[in-house]
């Protein structure tokens, strides 16, 4: 039996995670970079994983994007499926992320600023930032009210784990007093939240590998219990089509005084 994994490694995920993680949600993409009067801004991706959210930003016409990633294998997989896109990786973190002084227009953090002591990275992105420039936290949920398949499923790990804590849902920890802590920071103003719903049609197989990719199901859970989990939802969609998952991308944007 495979070990367990450590809280926040994502060493053994990263295959996983670049094949089956969605998308965030397009519109929430938009109303953020429309805050800005023009795309021709330089951005900056923040534990930027396989680069999912950074591909997006990318795609949407800013003049340039860096993705700053701690993992080897997350990073090296995010350089492989964005080859041709001009992003540019390096090797940082949220707490010291490698990049200039006032060096960039925004700075997103997709799915990870929960890794992040909050203090030290709001301290480390006013840093990075241009006066002006904005930082953005968000998460990418599912919303499993939205299907009871998928109340059913999440019942599992309730009966597996009775006292699981997701860290990483973007529905607790961090996110419950993320826009108070943003408000009253002394390097931050105008305080935003977006929030913005989208629907993946996901494969059996695609589902499955959605959950292979999250670590704070498996570090808590264990190998064996997560083994468990997955082959009692395995056997309960092996004959469906697709599953029909809602995520509610969320989003809390704040403005670098200066």
């Amino acid at each position: 039996m495979t070990s367990s994994l450590r809280p926040g490694d994502f060493s053994r995920l990263a295959d996983d995670y670049s094949a089956y993680r969605p998308g965030y949600c397009p519109s929430v993409l938009s109303a953020l970079l429309g805050l800005y009067p023009s795309c021709a801004i330089d951005c900056a991706d923040v534990g930027a994983g396989t680069g999912i959210w950074t591909r997006m930003v990318a795609a949407a016409g800013v003049r340039s994007v860096v993705a700053v990633e701690p993992d080897d294998s997350m990073r090296a997989n995010g350089e492989r499926d964005s080859a041709g896109t001009g992003i540019v990786w390096r090797k940082g973190t949220g707490d010291a992320t490698g990049l200039g002084d006032a060096s960039v227009d925004w700075l997103s953090m997709a799915s990870s600023f929960h890794w992040v002591d909050t203090a030290v990275g709001l301290a480390e992105f006013a840093r990075v930032l241009r006066p002006g420039g904005r930082f953005v936290a968000l998460w990418n949920p599912r919303w499993i009210e939205a299907n009871p398949l998928l109340v059913e499923i999440e019942s599992t790990l309730t009966e597996l784990c009775p006292d699981l804590k997701r860290v990483s849902s973007g529905r607790s920890g961090v996110t419950e007093t993320l826009a108070a802590t943003l408000r009253a920071h002394p390097l931050y103003e105008d305080v935003l939240y977006l929030e913005g719903e989208h629907v993946a049609r996901q494969s059996p197989a695609q589902y499955l590998g959605a959950w292979r990719s999250v670590n704070d199901v498996q570090a808590q859970l264990g190998a064996e219990r997560f083994a468990t989990f997955l082959a009692r939802t395995e056997a309960r969609i092996k004959d469906m089509d697709f599953i029909e998952t809602t995520y509610r991308t969320r989003a809390w944007t704040a403005r670098r005084k200066g």
